[in-house]
């Protein structure tokens, strides 16, 4: 059955329209295929310390939030980075791509398709109708991002072709690794057209809009060093609550180019293992995750975050209200607060008993 369309405006934030969150502005900067130079990364570092609240906040889209945007100037440093390179397609570029591609494993290599995909939607004036919230994927195989809800992905079967699905489901069409951005950006413009108030593929009624269901996967990015296919090492960095200091994100671009992934992590596709583990970046994966909470959000009935339970095993996500917000696609322990205590797996428990029953 197809999700109910919906009857409130896209209010999906970007740079140009921010979200008026409790603690201030927030600013999301979309990043294509979680693609960040270093020198990108530097200025991420150096606006968020001068317009915001000196944190890099990564999203579950493998994009990156700016909190507390209060002082002015962040489009303009933003803009001299090159990370707005079309301010009026700024909010639709959200494109995921499998960020150990060309690294470890996968079937083939997608670097560079969610670039050139970016390049036609950001010259493609329709595009611009886009949702917010409408979301373009390349996987390489492994289905690690062919599990994160894509509107639209290219899920690779071999080296030089693969398949293309719909909301999470297989069409059949088989599509070439050349052709892949190409037929995106096809069924994207499609989409605009006969989308109504619909904002996801899955809310559109026509059957022709459907696939076979593929199963979802459990992946995520190992912490650490991670021995490369051809040799080398590149790193997993998983921050705490998939936050990092201006300082920290300054120190991580020191190794180059770095991906932003859909599970609030990063990965350095080449790294100097001597370098990288002085550093002390990644060394422990947290299976804990969080909304922002109170005090930066308004809705938040707690402090979600000084709240959380952490345990080596443990997959569970805090959210101060039902909306769940930045919630895992994977499965998770579902822990949501209620006065005096949180709701765990639907379980009302109160908060001196919640570590006990996790």
């Amino acid at each position: 059955m197809p999700t109910p369309a919906r009857v409130r405006a896209d209010a999906c934030p970007g740079v140009f329209a921010p979200h008026d969150a409790a603690d201030g502005p927030l600013a999301r900067v979309r990043l294509p295929g979680g693609t960040i130079s270093a020198v990108q990364l530097h200025a991420l570092a150096d606006a968020a310390e001068a317009c915001g609240d000196g944190d890099l906040h990564l999203t579950s889209r493998g994009n990156v939030q700016l909190r507390g945007v209060t002082r002015p100037g962040l489009a303009a440093r933003l803009t001299d980075a090159g990370l707005l390179p079309s301010p009026s397609h700024e909010r639709v570029r959200n494109v995921l791509a499998s960020p150990l591609s060309g690294v470890r494993g996968g079937l083939a290599d997608v670097r560079g398709l969610a670039a050139s995909l970016d390049l036609v939607l950001c010259s493609t004036p329709e595009l611009a109708a886009l949702p917010g919230r409408f979301l373009f994927a390349f996987d390489d195989g492994r289905g690690d991002v062919a599990s994160e809800g894509a509107d639209v992905c290219w899920r690779a079967t071999g080296s030089s072709e693969g398949t293309l699905l719909l909301a999470g489901g297989d069409t059949g069409r088989r599509v070439a690794r050349a052709d892949a951005a190409a037929v995106l950006i096809e069924v994207a413009l499609e989409f605009c057209r006969v989308r109504g108030a619909a904002w996801r593929v899955a809310e559109l009624d026509d059957p022709a809009w459907r696939g076979t269901p593929v199963p979802r996967t459990g992946f995520s990015v190992p912490a650490g060093l991670i021995l490369k296919d051809g040799g080398g090492y590149a790193a997993g960095v998983v921050p705490r609550f998939g936050q990092l200091s201006a300082t920290q994100a300054r120190a991580l671009a020191e190794f180059g180019t770095a991906l932003v992934t859909p599970w609030k992590t990063l990965v350095l596709p080449d790294v100097p293992a001597d370098v990288f583990a002085r550093l002390g970046f990644g060394g422990e994966a947290w299976g804990t995750t969080a909304c922002i909470g109170r005090p930066g959000c308004a809705k938040s009935r707690a402090d979600v975050r000084a709240d959380a339970v952490f345990r080596p095993g443990l997959r569970a996500h805090f959210s101060g209200c039902e909306r769940r917000c930045g919630k895992p696609s994977q499965s998770h322990v579902d822990v949501v607060a209620e006065a005096g205590g949180y709701r765990i797996d639907g379980r009302w428990v109160p908060l001196d008993e919640m570590e006990g029953k996790l």
